[in-house]
């Protein structure tokens, strides 16, 4: 297989879909591997570094988008690379289509096969390859909202941890999953007073267990939603619905009882966001403010430390990207069902339910389509 490795176009985004190991683990299991020149620079890894793994260096996106049967990236394809996605082809990255509408449309227009790593899951469930970035957002969540509740990021003035004498800031953290188990890791860390919120009540036993008994845990509703964000300087959205846009559990009309100057971080933006006043920002331009307070939705977080993010993505997306190119995209997902479980668009449908039910598009079950495909054996 043609494996394709572009270069990331979106706002500072530094990360690259695979590290030169990678190319070296495809090379050697005879797949040719073709890498836009520069692509890994943001990450540390020089072009010599993917040419002594065997990879080819092409001058541009367009000639390795051309050659790609499968294109590894790392972030969903934006509308300048819309054009060069084609039939056929295996699109291996995050896609997060849930709240983009336009992207869906495209894949499907172009009927390209697209693997979403944010859908693919284990044997238990889980999502190995959200994990990783869910890990580092986690933890950046909490270092980027202590900067910004500095007063001359536009905060409020607070130091995380207080000092003695002082109460140290409230951080409440919405969603206990990957992303708000690792933010909560960082903030006791730093002597924050940290609440997690979260609708599984065994989930909070788990937490209370882990963190024994260092932070506070509520069990979600509107009223204790409302009550906690009342008090709280750093405000992390960490909710997860796989494939699905996140619910808005914190309405405009409770920011207005929020303190001036707090700080809300909201991960959840990939997915739309659980904040009703949350909408996509970037590195170059990521804060606004709404009723007083300072909001950072970053839609691509972990591309603020690239080289972390870039090894720890490729360790967990490796084992599936070489399935796939070593056995073809019909074996592979025939005998992975969690792999399978990736595939949100195929032949010019939707084929993830969460997906379709978000955009009002037809649901296709992907075993429907593949009964019925003559190109089983491509």
């Amino acid at each position: 297989m043609i494996v394709g490795l572009p270069k990331e176009i979106k706002d500072n985004e530094y990360r690259v879909g695979l590290t030169p190991a990678g190319v070296r683990a495809l090379t050697d299991a005879g797949h040719q591997v073709v890498v836009e020149r520069t692509a890994g620079e943001g990450s540390g890894f020089e072009d010599g570094l993917y040419q002594k793994a065997g990879a080819q260096i092409l001058g541009s996106a367009d000639e390795v988008w051309a050659r790609g049967e499968m294109i590894v990236k790392v972030k969903e394809p934006i509308k300048p690379e819309y054009p060069r996605m084609r039939e056929g082809q295996l699109l291996f990255t995050y896609l997060h289509l849930a709240p983009d509408k336009p992207l869906t449309e495209e894949l499907l227009k172009r009927k390209v096969t697209g693997i979403a790593y944010e859908t693919i899951t284990d044997r238990r469930g889980g999502l190995p390859l959200l994990t990783p970035m869910s890990e580092v957002a986690g933890r950046m969540a909490i270092q980027v909202g202590a900067h910004y509740l500095e007063k001359m990021s536009g905060g409020r003035g607070i130091l995380l941890g207080g000092v003695p004498g002082v109460p140290a800031a409230r951080v409440v953290i919405i969603g206990g999953g990957v992303v708000g188990t690792n933010a909560a890791k960082i903030a006791v860390g730093m002597g924050a007073h940290v609440t997690i919120i979260d609708n599984n009540l065994e989930r909070l036993r788990e937490l209370d267990d882990i963190f024994l008994s260092k932070i506070s845990t509520l069990a979600s509703s509107a009223y204790m939603i409302h009550d906690a964000v009342s008090q709280a300087d750093l405000i992390v959205g960490a909710v997860l619905v796989p494939g699905a846009s996140a619910p808005r559990l914190v309405t405009r009309s409770m920011l207005k009882d929020v303190p001036n100057g707090a700080v809300i971080v909201d991960v959840a933006v990939d997915q739309g966001g659980c904040i009703e006043t949350t909408h996509p920002t970037t590195h170059s331009a990521p804060t606004y403010y709404v009723e007083g307070v300072l909001h950072y939705c970053v839609a691509n977080m972990p591309g603020a430390v690239p080289r972390t993010s870039t090894f720890a993505l490729t360790n967990a997306t490796l084992p599936y990207a070489l399935r796939l190119a070593n056995r073809g995209f019909f074996e592979a997902i025939a005998i992975d069902a969690g792999l399978k479980a990736g595939v949100n668009t195929y032949a010019g449908h939707c084929t993830y339910e969460a997906v379709a039910t978000s955009q009002g598009l037809k649901y296709t079950p992907l075993d429907e389509l593949i009964g019925t495909s003559s190109a089983k054996t491509a």
